[in-house]
């Protein structure tokens, strides 16, 4: 059984960076697909990325982020990151990181580990 641990959050003025770190542990890390997800005040929670091992290294990105963020995995440290630039206030939301069993996903029902989440907040 899996268990995942964010970190990295933080508060940035529009057009900044953040990285966010995603700590895996339990399972064994590359057979994962490691996903993002975020949630704002009184919205729905929506998939902003995910990466995955199936046949080679597959990356998904959200529209909305597409060009401005960058999933990455360092299996050697059990570790996904998401590298945020060109931040906006729109992006401002708490963070998830989420791992699925091999396959990658855009739905956060289909996530089997969950992390605590981690605040990013975009001021203008």
């Amino acid at each position: 059984q899996a268990h995942v641990e964010e970190s990295g959050g933080g508060s940035v003025q529009a057009g900044g960076s953040l990285r966010l770190s995603c700590a895996a542990s339990g399972g064994t890390f590359s057979s994962y697909a490691m996903g993002w997800f975020r949630q704002a005040p009184g919205k729905e929670r929506e998939f902003v990325a995910v990466i995955s091992w199936s046949g080679g290294v597959n990356t998904y990105y959200a529209d909305s982020v597409k060009g401005r963020f960058t999933i990455s995995r360092d299996n050697a440290k059990n570790t996904v990151y998401l590298q945020m630039n060109s931040l906006k206030p729109e992006d401002t939301a708490v963070y998830y990181c989420a791992a699925r069993i091999r396959y990658a996903s855009y739905y956060p029902s289909e996530y089997d580990y969950w992390g605590q989440g981690t605040q990013v907040t975009v001021s203008s």
